[in-house]
């Protein structure tokens, strides 16, 4: 009998242990992984936009995410969903997802150049569509991003950040933005002997200027309009131009093409 109340009584503390190291597991904020001052959350209004976009997106094209999560599997030799630890609000890593472009099991730059053998065709489609981050409407969901911000970075690339720029990790970041509209990777790469090098010290500080143009005024009004912009510039329907009469445009054409092109 005795055994018994004393064999109860530790079975109750083990799985009281448990419960508390799955609660605190929860709750664990991981350490930032780029240093920042501050965060810069979303505005409500914004993450109700985030919230009823995402619910939309995820809700109609559930039945193309299943075609393509089997193609991929076939193109790739891999799982048909891309896990990576990106840079987040604060600095805080997390983990976004999207559909896999890249053959499995074969590494190279962290900054992907035009011509890339690790890309399929399968892949090369989506990246040029940009299907293969709808997935990210999850990370959306779960607040790790919002529609529209900076690049949501790869953790090897930020820690490579110059340090004036390092402060852009304050916000969360989006799926589009000003950079990612303006100025495509695989338009400005392709001439670049040093991917990673030329990513870093010329594109880079382009990209983040672009993005602050926006994150200085985040209204939901120009959020939208972001998002209505990068839907046409998807089917191609426009091609946003770069100007002086458009102050976030700025500093892109430069970098569209060599300056001696």
């Amino acid at each position: 009998m005795d055994e018994r109340i004393h064999d109860g009584t530790r079975a109750s503390r083990f799985l009281s242990i448990l419960s508390t190291a799955i609660r605190d597991r929860r709750s664990r904020v991981p350490e930032p992984v780029v240093p920042t001052d501050q965060e810069v959350s979303p505005s409500l209004a914004r993450r109700v936009l985030d919230i009823a976009v995402a619910v939309m997106v995820l809700g109609l094209v559930w039945p193309v995410f299943l075609v393509l999560a089997t193609a991929t599997r076939l193109s790739t030799g891999g799982t048909a969903i891309y896990r990576q630890q990106r840079v987040g609000q604060g600095g805080i890593p997390f983990t976004l997802y999207k559909f896999r472009t890249m053959r499995a099991r074969m590494t190279g730059p962290e900054v992907t150049a035009p011509g890339d053998d690790r890309v399929t065709r399968l892949g090369a489609l989506m990246r040029k569509t940009s299907i293969d981050e709808l997935p990210q409407m999850l990370n959306v969901l779960l607040g790790h991003m919002t529609l529209v911000g900076p690049r949501p970075e790869s953790v090897v690339l930020a820690r490579q950040y110059p340090g004036e720029l390092q402060f852009v990790f304050r916000y969360r970041p989006g799926v589009t933005g000003p950079c990612q509209v303006l100025v495509r990777d695989e338009k400005v790469l392709g001439w670049a002997a040093d991917v990673e090098n030329f990513y870093l010290t010329k594109l880079l500080p382009h990209r983040v200027d672009m993005d602050m143009k926006y994150l200085k005024d985040p209204t939901l009004v120009r959020t939208v309009r972001w998002l209505v912009i990068t839907f046409l510039y998807l089917v191609h329907t426009t091609q946003p131009k770069l100007g002086p009469a458009q102050p976030e445009f700025a500093g892109a054409a430069a970098l569209v093409r060599p300056a001696d092109d």
